[in-house]
């Protein structure tokens, strides 16, 4: 049994690829102003995923471009659209999905570039600003609702869309549910809550509903709360935790490692595993537009996308 007084394994992350300057244009956008509190910027890179020809898909949120890097190959272009993409991820189809801040949840066609809305709206009312997602090995999509949500505006909200085309509110007074996975069980949900340092844990009964939602890991320090999660091969959680790195918890919510970018300012908001046996982490350094990567002792949960 593990000693939760264990000393953290440290990783430090070096960077992959950076975004070219090409795509670079610091300016200031209708998402900027208030999400980075009027600052300039030139991307906000979010939602890495990998499909099964091994192509690493990722946006850029304010500036509404979904890009891509192929095997042995360099950042390219492969949408751009007058929405604000976030999480991105692939269905055991092959179909690419990404969650978005203004339009909801859309469908990439990755050759012809074209991005069109598949859930725009629930019971006849928009979302708040969809955020992350994640899909189970049945198809089904759940996906977190998160929109301006805070402590003083708990109302941030948790779907799943079945794949039968079911509609489901899976927790609804969440203050800024972000990142969103199963364990490999899937029968526990797991949602970064990021403006009370937080991750919930919703338990996912026989008959799909929820009960007993609870707080699972609690955080504290940093810039803000955690952003991106995902499981591993061995039911632990990773978790971007903005400011401090990424996190690596065991299936009993003890920290094990931690990945980290040295003496550098990065701010490390999502992540995907691939590489040889699933063991690499690629990671969005989101303001500073690189892709970052790092060598990690534990596969990745398999992801149906890429599986």
């Amino acid at each position: 049994m593990l000693n939760p007084f264990k000393e953290l394994e440290l990783i430090e992350a070096k960077v992959f690829q950076p975004l070219p300057e090409k795509f670079r244009d610091r300016r200031r956008s209708d998402w900027s102003d208030p999400n980075r509190q009027g600052a300039e910027v030139e991307c906000f890179l979010e939602g890495p995923s990998f499909d099964r020809q091994g192509n690493l898909y990722f946006t850029d949120i304010p500036f509404g471009r979904i890009f891509r890097i192929p095997p042995g190959g360099d950042i390219e272009l492969v949408a751009e659209y007058d929405g604000w993409p976030n999480g991105l991820k692939i269905h055991k189809d092959g179909r690419i999905f990404v969650a978005c801040y203004k339009y909801g949840i859309m469908e990439v066609n990755p050759e012809s570039g074209s991005v069109t809305t598949v859930l725009g709206s629930v019971f006849s009312e928009g979302f708040k600003g969809t955020n992350d997602l994640h899909f189970s090995k049945d198809g089904d999509l759940y996906f977190t609702d998160q929109g301006q949500t805070g402590v003083v505006d708990p109302t941030g909200r948790v779907f799943r869309w079945g794949a039968d085309g079911s509609l489901d509110r899976l927790a609804v007074n969440i203050p800024s549910p972000n990142g969103i996975t199963l364990n490999i069980s899937e029968n526990q949900c797991f949602v970064a809550v990021t403006r009370t340092q937080q991750i919930w844990r919703l338990p996912l009964m026989a008959d799909g509903n929820v009960s007993k939602t609870g707080v699972a890991i609690q955080l504290s320090g940093g810039h803000a709360g955690p952003d991106g999660i995902e499981t591993d091969s061995e039911d632990g959680l990773l978790v971007c935790h903005l400011g401090v790195g990424i996190w690596r918890f065991d299936n009993n919510g003890l920290p094990t490692h931690l990945i980290h970018a040295g003496s550098e300012h990065r701010l490390m908001t999502n992540i995907a595993f691939g590489g040889p046996d699933n063991k690499q982490l690629f990671i969005t350094d989101s303001l500073n537009g690189n892709i970052m990567q790092v060598d990690f002792p534990i596969a990745g949960k398999t992801m149906y996308g890429h599986s």
